[in-house]
């Protein structure tokens, strides 16, 4: 007899598609699809709940492939009832909790804080860095917490790192100091991620900031150089000094306030000031680190500090704890303000000395010497020994001394 067996293999067919129907559920069951992309989704256990915040775990996997998805999906799924018998066993008294993946109460446990994480910066890089270091990096971790709180440092979201800058811009800081509290703060969560083997990325790596618009620093006039160096000789005080010496030299602020008087060279046919690292101040560059003739205003604001001073040349703004340069700056300024055309400040000085070296032609390398001031063609020379021989020193004076006012100068108005 011939049997039709059509309707039998469709019941097969369709028995056997149940079959296979069922065990990919089960086998898929923690996954499913949005928008193109799979997320791993699994159940508390009711037993463990109060251990969640949360009584369902999900997860992005980023990814768009199902082989690739369902292996992560196995993956996490192995994990988890690992961690949740940790659990069970904690409950009896038999192991301890195992913090994973931020869901568990009490927050994560892998990372440290960022107050931590703060400490540990200044434990590993600040040994050989100044106060400002150790104080630029507390001040950032007290705006950060203060705005986002005290998050494990993986746990900072973009959005945090957003909100950190809002705050910052609505405070008034200008687009260059955020940009450095972001460099501070970027180092210390680095750090972190690097030390304790975090995964992730850094939150505020890659903060969007306004187009910072650039200020020109504005030298001083050199009518006005000449009208603050006679006020200078006319008080006569220890501030009055630094201005002086400053004016003719070109150095940095934190430099002149630093000095000892012993750095100070007078019985030498050619007078200068040795600029050099102290215990109590260090300095920018390598390239810092030099000889400037004194000459003009320096000369006799030298010659005053070594009648006056014993063992710092400025112990107004320097002890051996360090040097006071945000006080000297704040009250130089102050002095200076309606003597000088508006933005300019202490530091324009500097700028007008680079000036008036061009103006008589100084060549570029001296400039660059007696300024301190780094260059790609100077980086060899700067490796040399710091003390420059007599020839050397005597190049350096005639081309300093030629700056002192562009032109014939009276005997009366400074020192030789």
């Amino acid at each position: 007899n011939t049997y039709d067996l059509s309707p039998y293999f469709k019941q097969l067919v369709v028995s056997l598609l149940n079959r296979v129907g069922r065990m990919v559920d089960q086998f898929n069951h923690h996954l499913y699809r949005k928008r193109g992309f799979y997320y791993f989704s699994r159940r508390v256990p009711k037993t463990l709940l109060d251990h969640y915040r949360k009584s369902r775990i999900m997860i992005a996997l980023r990814t768009r492939h199902l082989r690739k998805a369902l292996a992560q999906s196995q993956m996490l799924a192995r994990r988890l009832d690992d961690h949740w018998f940790e659990l069970r066993l904690t409950q009896l008294g038999l192991g301890t909790p195992a913090y994973h993946l931020g869901y568990l109460n009490g927050e994560q446990a892998e990372g440290p804080r960022f107050s931590e994480a703060v400490e540990f910066y200044l434990q590993l890089k600040a040994h050989d860095k100044d106060e400002v270091f150790t104080r630029t990096a507390k001040r950032n971790r007290d705006y950060l917490i203060s705005v986002i709180g005290d998050k494990p440092v993986e746990q900072y979201t973009s959005k945090d790192a957003g909100k950190l800058r809002d705050v910052f811009l609505q405070r008034g800081l200008s687009v260059s100091s955020v940009r450095r509290n972001f460099a501070t703060i970027r180092s210390i969560v680095n750090l972190s991620f690097a030390e304790h083997g975090l995964e992730g990325s850094n939150a505020f790596a890659k903060v969007v900031l306004p187009t910072a618009r650039p200020t020109a620093r504005q030298p001083i006039p050199l009518d006005a150089i000449k009208e603050i160096q006679a006020e200078c000789k006319k008080t006569d005080d220890q501030a009055r000094w630094l201005i002086a010496l400053i004016s003719d030299t070109g150095l940095r602020l934190s430099e002149a306030t630093g000095i000892l008087v012993s750095d100070i060279v007078l019985d030498d046919p050619h007078p200068h000031v040795i600029i050099q690292p102290h215990p109590w101040r260090r300095l920018k560059t390598e390239s810092s680190e030099r000889l400037v003739p004194l000459v003009g205003a320096a000369l006799w604001a030298a010659r005053r500090v070594k009648d006056n001073a014993q063992y710092f040349a400025f112990n107004k703004y320097c002890s051996g704890s360090g040097t006071k340069s945000n006080s000297a700056s704040a009250a130089l300024n102050k002095w200076l303000k309606p003597r000088v055309p508006k933005g300019c400040v202490i530091h324009s000085f500097r700028h007008s000395f680079r000036d008036r070296l061009r103006a008589v032609e100084c060549p570029v390398e001296i400039t660059d010497q007696l300024g301190g001031w780094s260059s790609h063609r100077l980086r060899g020379l700067y490796a040399r020994k710091r003390r420059a021989n007599h020839k050397r020193r005597q190049s350096r004076h005639g081309g300093i001394r030629n700056i002192v006012y562009l032109q014939p100068r009276s005997s009366s108005t400074f020192p030789k």
